[in-house]
């Protein structure tokens, strides 16, 4: 460049335009020369600091700053610019205090309030901040940049509703405005009104059709609303514009897991983690996704790395504890409940696991105590009966009282817990017993005297209440007081008679043969099994019923094809009609389901057919059960597959039937013995 021949004011304006030109080299020359021929002259070294905060040289644009603030220190424009330099170094303490100095040379100087409101904000200073932006609005209300901030405060002060109104005041002044309109569509969706969000989602859309943030979202919406396929479509939209959006491929994951695709799960939580590496709740989701998979050991580590990263995690404390105990590594399970339990001693999720745990091995007296927070879970926390009647406890005396006993969770469990009922008539309550109404029936075959009602029926007055799974807390329940005699329900003889008659002559031992129950059940991809994979004891010279009452598409097909298989479907009403068909077979075949729960209350022989690690009630290692007298258990091996189980089970049902097929015979040659020896 020729040697400076212009005024400096001259070279200033030139400095300046070549500034506003985008020149910024060009600039920062013409600042040096006039600065070497006059060091102290001020707008000269303001400019400067200017242009190399422009070129992103933070660190010396903050060393020009404090030399043109050395020569006017009351300069409201150079503290304010000194201020944005320090927040993007993110010293916002020392960026606060340069705002403070610039507002105290000019109160009203909005932009100042706003920043420092950002500066605020970065220090979790909420409040604080809301009141800056507060301020920089009674100076410039129609500000668009502070209402939007402002809605952005008011929002992580969990005020939806007041920052709402911020961003529809932004908008009112900028319709076009795409950051409110995405952040207006996260506030809605807080305050559950999800069609609305989305709606705003798709005006931010409009105006900027590659917005990343506004479609990943968009798709965390749709996966509120359970529309998991649409909010896939949004986050891979989000990706295509982004694709290192952690945030989307973290929730794209989640998405896939409920959409029981484990693998591409896994697969986006792993992008998610690659952008992210400790990001504590991707490790912790694909811990969860690895469970599901099986991969009990990988899920473990991945657990792991989630506390590497935050070490307080209760939701990974508690869900490393399940994954132990499928392992059946159980000490360790109780121990890692232990430490969530330290964090928050009242997390009802790591007490109910714990519970559980401490049932299946046998630990009756803490179990069903820690197993009262059930309630408190996520699952249940909404089915609790909030009675002003006091608890049934163990030392509560109720003779002469009125005790509502109210079923709760499945049909099994009602089966299974009923056998309480007379227990409590025992000691001279009087007794209703509330149940699901195809239960009511059945229910009221029980030897006590109950007055038994349908859920929903009004309840009558009484005095103390209790779940029917809170009962063996009630009483004590050790593995040795078990309340073990059967059969303690019964079919009527009605029901018994239309059963008769339904079935065909007896030949043959009739099997009954349960695969699945509730496809909603938390545990039903361990529990259940398709109708297929029970074929091969079709082959046997015995009379199969089916006691599926539903049956799933892909068995439906199987069964249609099987002429050895009795299936009477919506004929089941009930379980009273459950339970005759039941009484006139001679061995029932179950899965973990309702229908193993019936056959053991009414003393007819069942094998159940159980995973590694099965629900607490089956204990471990031991091929019967103290619930159910006629029940022989067939386990899962660590293979966690049902081949040997369904092969042990085949085996030992050919030997079931010729026994019983040779005590046909002899009992039909004993009868016409008998009737040949009749005078």
């Amino acid at each position: 460049m020729a040697k400076l021949t212009l005024t400096l004011s001259q070279a200033l304006s030139h400095a300046f335009s070549a500034y506003n030109a985008g020149k910024l080299i060009e600039a920062e020359q013409i600042c040096r020369q006039i600065i070497n021929a006059k060091a102290d002259f001020f707008d000269a070294l303001h400019l400067l600091a200017v242009v190399q905060s422009s070129r992103g040289e933070n660190d010396t644009a903050l060393a020009s700053y404090d030399r043109a603030l050395a020569v006017r220190p009351d300069n409201a424009e150079a503290l304010y610019n000194r201020g944005i330099t320090l927040h993007e170094l993110k010293r916002f303490e020392a960026a606060l205090a340069s705002y403070d100095r610039a507002l105290a040379v000019r109160p009203d100087y909005a932009e100042a309030h706003s920043n420092r409101g950002n500066s605020l904000k970065e220090l979790r200073r909420l409040e604080a901040a809301l009141a800056s932006y507060d301020r920089a609005l009674a100076v410039r209300p129609n500000s668009a940049e502070v209402l939007f901030n402002r809605g952005v405060t008011l929002q992580e002060l969990k005020r939806f509703e007041a920052a709402l109104a911020s961003y529809d005041r932004a908008l009112a002044v900028r319709p076009d405005y795409a950051e409110a309109l995405s952040n207006r569509g996260v506030t809605l969706k807080e305050l559950q009104r999800f069609e609305e969000a989305l709606a705003s989602y798709d005006r931010a859309l409009t105006v900027r059709p590659d917005y990343a943030e506004a479609l990943s979202n968009r798709g965390n919406t749709l996966k509120e609303l359970r529309r998991f396929e649409a909010a896939l479509a949004s986050y891979d939209r989000a990706l295509a514009v982004r694709p290192d959006n952690a945030e989307a491929l973290y929730n794209r994951g989640i998405t896939l897991h409920e959409l029981q695709r484990f693998e591409e799960a896994l697969a986006s939580y792993d992008r998610a983690l690659a952008v992210r590496a400790d990001s504590a709740e991707a490790l912790f989701n694909r811990g969860v996704t690895l469970h599901e998979l099986k991969r009990f050991e990988e899920a473990l580590a991945s657990y792991d790395r989630a506390l590497a990263a935050r070490p307080d995690y209760v939701e990974a404390l508690s869900n490393r504890g399940v994954t132990l105990k499928e392992l059946q590594r159980f000490e360790a399970a109780l121990a890692s409940y232990d430490r969530a339990l330290t964090v928050r001693p009242d997390y009802a999720e790591a007490l109910n696991n714990q519970a559980l745990c401490l049932l299946l091995i046998g630990d009756f007296d803490r179990g069903f105590e820690r197993n009262e927070w059930r309630w408190e879970s996520e699952q249940l926390r909404n089915e609790k009966r909030n009675f002003a009647q006091p608890l049934l406890i163990g030392s509560t005396e109720i003779a002469g009282k009125t005790v509502l006993l109210h079923a709760e969770q499945g049909f099994g469990d009602t089966i299974q817990f009923c056998r309480y009922v007379p227990l409590v008539a025992a000691r001279g309550a009087r007794v209703i017993l509330e149940v699901p109404s195809p239960l009511r029936e059945l229910m009221s075959t029980l030897s006590a005297t109950a007055q038994v009602l349908s859920r929903g029926d009004p309840l009558p007055e009484f005095d103390i209440h209790c779940p029917l799974l809170s009962l063996p807390m009630a009483f004590g329940t050790r593995l040795d007081t078990i309340p073990s005699a059967t059969p303690y329900l019964r079919a009527s003889s009605q029901f018994l008679e239309n059963w008769h008659t339904r079935l065909t002559t007896k030949r043959r031992p009739r099997i009954g043969l349960a695969w699945s129950g509730s496809p909603t059940h938390k545990n039903d991809r361990n529990r259940s099994i398709r109708l297929s994979s029970l074929l091969s004891l079709l082959n046997i010279e015995a009379t199969f019923v089916s006691l599926q009452k539903d049956v799933r598409a892909d068995d439906a097909a199987v069964l249609k094809d099987q002429g050895n298989l009795l299936h009477f479907g919506d004929a089941l009403k009930s379980f009273s009609d459950t339970a005759a068909l039941i009484s006139n077979l001679d061995l029932v075949i179950s899965v973990d389901t309702s229908v193993a729960h019936l056959a053991g209350a009414l003393a007819k022989p069942v094998w159940v057919l159980l995973p590694f690690v099965p629900d607490w009630r089956w204990l471990l290692e031991r091929d019967d059960s103290p619930w159910y007298s006629t029940a022989r258990l067939f386990r899962q091996d660590d293979t966690r597959a049902w081949d040997n189980v369904i092969a042990r089970v085949h085996a030992a049902l050919y030997e079931f039937v010729r026994c019983r097929s040779e005590r046909d015979e002899c009992d039909r040659l004993s009868r016409a013995r008998r009737i040949k020896d009749l005078p």
